[in-house]
């Protein structure tokens, strides 16, 4: 039998990207909570972030992952990995995606790493460029994630075969 305490379990990958404590003044002092970053996929290419605030850690944790759900979105994948390069900027934020052969790894600093893994995304190399603020760099991740596109969707627009698109 599960504890009380115990969660029932996901069928997400859920991550906490990046807790913060943080404060505000007020005429009795300082009121103190916890911010929490958190990013959930799916592992197949769903993947959504969002931010939860509260008084205690556990429950800044699940409004992060209420929020995270909420806000989910699909991904293109070609294989392991992604189908081609793309630079995601947010903010000061800057992340640069680039596509690796099988066998690469994830290969990228925390935030990105924690997006790419609940995305299901095995293979790639990123790098943070300027600003390296957890929420600004997801953010950036999430941006250039979005604009990918696969040569399906190349071809539609472009009103060509995927032959002619991947040569």
């Amino acid at each position: 039998m599960a504890g009380r305490f115990e969660k029932p379990q996901s069928e997400y990958i859920e991550k906490v990207v990046h807790l913060n404590r943080v404060s505000k003044t007020v005429k009795g002092g300082r009121v103190m909570k916890f911010s929490a970053l958190m990013v959930v996929g799916d592992g197949k290419g769903k993947v959504g972030f969002g931010l939860g605030k509260a008084a205690e850690v556990p429950e800044a944790i699940r409004k992060g992952l209420e929020d995270a759900k909420k806000n989910m979105m699909n991904v293109t994948v070609s294989g392991t990995t992604i189908p081609h390069e793309v630079i995601g900027e947010f903010g000061a934020g800057r992340v640069i995606l680039k596509p690796a052969a099988p066998g690469t790894g994830i290969i990228a600093g925390g935030p990105v790493r924690a997006v790419m893994e609940a995305a299901g995304i095995k293979d790639i190399r990123a790098k943070c460029l300027r600003s390296n603020n957890p929420q600004n760099v997801v953010s950036a991740t999430f941006q250039g994630l979005r604009s990918l596109r696969g040569p399906e969707e190349v071809a539609r627009i472009r009103g060509k075969s995927v032959e002619e698109i991947v040569g």
